[in-house]
């Protein structure tokens, strides 16, 4: 007994790999996000590769989480696979208290945020 197994939210040529509670806003996150959604998936791996953002070596390691659940779970063909989608959550955000002058205290938020990494395999096109 246990529960009926549930239908697959993506695609047959598609793969995921999700990345929770990353230390980063989700603005700065979205910037690196941005930088990768819509190319082929050699090309996203060169420029998140020669980014100078700190974050990029996470969002990476996402994509290269995805590369590997399409090749190895899902048989896709490495090559011909392109970043469909690159999107941001928003997580928790952590509160902090500085000490300022004259006896108060100010804010910090230290947010975090979430990535998910969607590739999928396209039909090579004949130029």
């Amino acid at each position: 007994m246990g529960k009926p197994k549930r239908e697959r939210d993506l695609k047959d040529n598609e793969a995921r790999a999700v990345t929770r509670t990353i230390r980063t806003s989700p603005q700065k996150l979205n910037d690196v996000a941005r930088l990768i959604r819509g190319k082929k998936v050699n090309k996203a791996l060169a420029d998140l590769e020669f980014s100078h953002r700190r974050i990029a070596g996470t969002v990476l390691k996402t994509l290269q989480s995805a590369i590997a659940n399409a090749e190895n779970n899902h048989d896709l063909d490495v090559d011909s696979l392109i970043v469909a989608e690159a999107y941001v959550g928003k997580s928790i955000t952590m509160k902090r208290f500085r000490v300022r002058g004259r006896g108060r205290t100010s804010r910090i938020l230290k947010p975090f945020s979430h990535l998910t990494i969607v590739v999928r395999e396209v039909e090579e096109e004949a130029a």
